[in-house]
C-alpha cells in the first residue's frame, strides 16, 4: 500500500506487502523488500537496498550522500538486513570510494531516535543503538553490542560483540567483546558485561575463562606481549577466549582498559 502522498520512483524496485506512509520519497536506485513499514514522512535515496520486514520511523534519511568532502558522488551503497527498527530521525549514510564504497546493517537491530550510521560503517545484528547515538565513519560494531544513549564513536574504532558502552559515553580506542564499559567522557572498562552474557546463554564456565582473560588481558599490568603469551596459555581452544584474543591482537587504534577505580 502506497499513500496517495508518497514519491516512489516508477524505477525503484518495492517488494510484496510492503507499506509507504504518508510523504515518503523513494528514489530511483532503491531496492525494499517484502513486508516492510516506511510510516510517514521517510526519505530513502542514492543505491540503498533494505531486506525484508523492516519499520522505519517519521523522518528517517537513508542513502543520502555521505558528510565526508572526500565524496564526490561515486555511487556508493547502503544494504540493511531484515527486522530492523530505525525509529524517528535516525540517518544512515553510503559508503565513499576511500573506505570499500559500502555501509552494511545486518539484521533484527533497533537503531532508536536521532542515531546516526556515517559512512562505511559495518554493523552486524542484534544490537542496539540508543537514542543519539552517533557513529563516525568506518566504525565497526559485531552482534549483539548495545551503545548507551548520546554516545559518540570515533571512526575507525571496533565495538566487539556483546559489549555495552554506557550512555554519554566518548569512545577512541576499540572496546573489547564481552565487557562493560562505564559512561563518561574518555570511558574505561568495568568488568564483563556479566547480564548481557547470561542472558544469551552463557554457562558460568564460559563466563569464569573470559573472566581470567580479561584479568590478563585488560586489568593488568606489565608488557602486553607478556600478557599475551599468558593469555594464550591458558586459552587452550576456547572459542570465547580465542575470540577476546584474536580482537586484541588486531586492534590498531588501541584498546579500552580496565578503569583503576572501577570493581566487578
Amino acid at each position: 500500500m502506497i499513500h496517495s502522498s508518497a514519491v516512489v520512483s516508477d524505477r525503484a524496485e518495492v517488494g510484496r506487502d510492503v507499506e509507504i506512509g504518508p510523504c515518503c520519497i523513494v528514489d530511483e536506485h532503491v531496492k525494499i523488500g517484502d513486508g516492510c513499514k516506511l510510516i510517514s514522512h521517510v526519505v530513502i535515496s542514492g543505491h540503498t537496498t533494505i531486506g525484508s520486514d523492516n519499520r522505519i520511523f517519521p523522518f528517517a534519511s537513508i542513502g543520502h550522500e555521505p558528510q565526508d568532502l572526500k565524496y564526490h558522488g561515486e555511487p556508493s551503497e547502503v544494504i540493511i538486513g531484515s527486522g530492523n527498527t530505525i525509529r524517528e530521525n535516525v540517518t544512515i549514510n553510503p559508503g565513499t570510494e576511500g573506505g570499500g564504497m559500502l555501509t552494511r546493517i545486518g539484521e533484527n537491530n533497533l537503531l532508536m531516535a536521532y542515531s546516526h550510521v556515517a559512512h562505511d560503517c559495518i554493523l552486524g545484528s542484534g544490537i542496539i543503538m540508543a537514542n543519539a547515538v552517533t557513529l563516525a565513519g568506518h566504525v565497526e560494531i559485531d552482534d549483539g553490542a548495545i551503545i548507551g544513549g548520546m554516545s559518540a564513536i570515533h571512526q575507525f574504532i571496533r565495538i566487539g560483540r556483546y559489549s555495552m558502552i554506557g550512555g554519554m559515553s566518548g569512545v577512541v580506542k576499540d572496546v573489547p567483546p564481552y565487557c562493560l564499559t562505564a559512561g563518561g567522557y574518555r570511558p574505561g572498562l568495568a568488568g564483563l558485561n556479566l547480564i548481557g552474557l547470561r542472558r544469551r546463554g552463557f554457562s558460568n564456565e564460559r563466563i569464569k575463562m573470559l573472566k581470567e582473560i580479561y584479568r590478563i588481558l585488560l586489568q593488568g599490568s606489565g608488557k602486553i606481549d607478556e600478557r599475551m603469551s599468558e593469555a594464550e596459555s591458558i586459552a587452550g581452544d576456547d572459542a570465547d577466549a580465542l575470540h577476546l584474543l584474536e580482537f586484541v591482537r588486531s586492534a590498531e587504534r588501541g584498546m579500552t582498559t580496565h578503569r583503576r577505580d572501577s570493581s566487578q
